[in-house]
């Protein structure tokens, strides 16, 4: 499996694109998904759960008349997060990774999306309850289909996904990691992913520096002030550049819905951090020097 290849290095994240977020129209859409495709973003992260389940159709709409060859594109998109919303019957949130419930979210996912099948499926989050055994059933069954290409989990750790492969592999994980949230690079994530050939992707990979004002985020702040004039770079791109450096080849999952950001995110591929100046970054996060 060649991840760098087989999805872009930047992934278009779907999360605010609808209710959950920048509510855009149909018409809004199509020309976002085109404009992905101008800076050569073919890869988009949905899951079932965005919007309260309704970001897949408004997509799926959009797609039909966006004119893309689904040849061109890659969609990605998750399942097992229950939450309880109007048209389910959920007392609890929940995680639901039975056999059944799999390939009928798969299917769901599929008939909205309106395609065939999806490039690559992510269990969301893992479960104390999950069952690797049927996993592995709903999964094989997806595959003879064609339903899916191939199979991953997101925010797993290494023994998670150990379990997993007790009966079925694990070829991508998409993990919370930034310079603010590092704690991937440090936990046997990023390591097992580099060990096992896995698509490494990040969610929030800008992390909590646009949000909060810290005394973090101060530091970080004076220091990008400063790189932004030595790399003719903007912040976000340099904070992109900052987790692209990692040797997992980690895919960032950029949730701006802003063509303009989009097109710098595609941009801060080619900014090359210097070694030292990367350490100098993670000082700024830590507040102190490394061992």
């Amino acid at each position: 499996m060649n991840n760098t290849t087989t999805y872009s290095r930047i992934i278009a994240g779907t999360m605010t694109w609808g209710n959950w977020g920048k509510q855009l129209s149909i018409t809004e859409m199509v020309s976002l998904m085109n404009q992905c495709m101008e800076n050569k973003i073919t890869s988009f992260d949905h899951a079932d759960i965005y919007g309260d389940y309704t970001n897949e159709d408004q997509f799926g709409k959009a797609f039909a008349q966006s004119g893309i060859a689904r040849e061109n594109v890659q969609l990605i998109s998750k399942c097992g997060i229950q939450f309880n919303v109007k048209d389910r019957t959920n007392r609890v949130k929940h995680y639901e990774y039975g056999k059944d419930y799999i390939i009928a979210s798969v299917e769901r996912s599929l008939k909205l999306l309106r395609t065939d099948f999806l490039d690559l499926l992510l269990l969301h989050r893992p479960s104390p309850l999950m069952d690797p055994f049927e996993i592995a059933e709903a999964i094989d069954h997806l595959k003879q289909q064609g339903k899916i290409k191939q199979f991953g989990v997101s925010n797993f750790t290494p023994s998670q996904i150990k379990l997993i492969e007790k009966k079925v592999p694990v070829e991508a994980n998409q993990t919370e990691y930034s310079l603010t949230s590092n704690e991937a690079m440090n936990n046997g994530v990023l390591d097992d992913c580099i060990v096992h050939d896995r698509l490494a992707m990040s969610w929030s990979p800008l992390g909590s520096y646009f949000r909060n004002d810290t005394p973090v985020n101060q530091r970080i702040g004076k220091l990008l002030k400063e790189f932004t004039k030595k790399y003719n770079a903007t912040e976000d791109q340099l904070l992109l550049a900052w987790i692209l450096k990692h040797p997992s080849k980690i895919h960032p999952v950029v949730g701006t819905a802003t063509p303009e950001r989009l097109k710098l995110a595609m941009e801060a591929v080619r900014i090359e951090m210097d070694l030292q100046d990367w350490f100098i970054l993670l000082e700024a996060n830590e507040g102190h020097e490394v061992a």
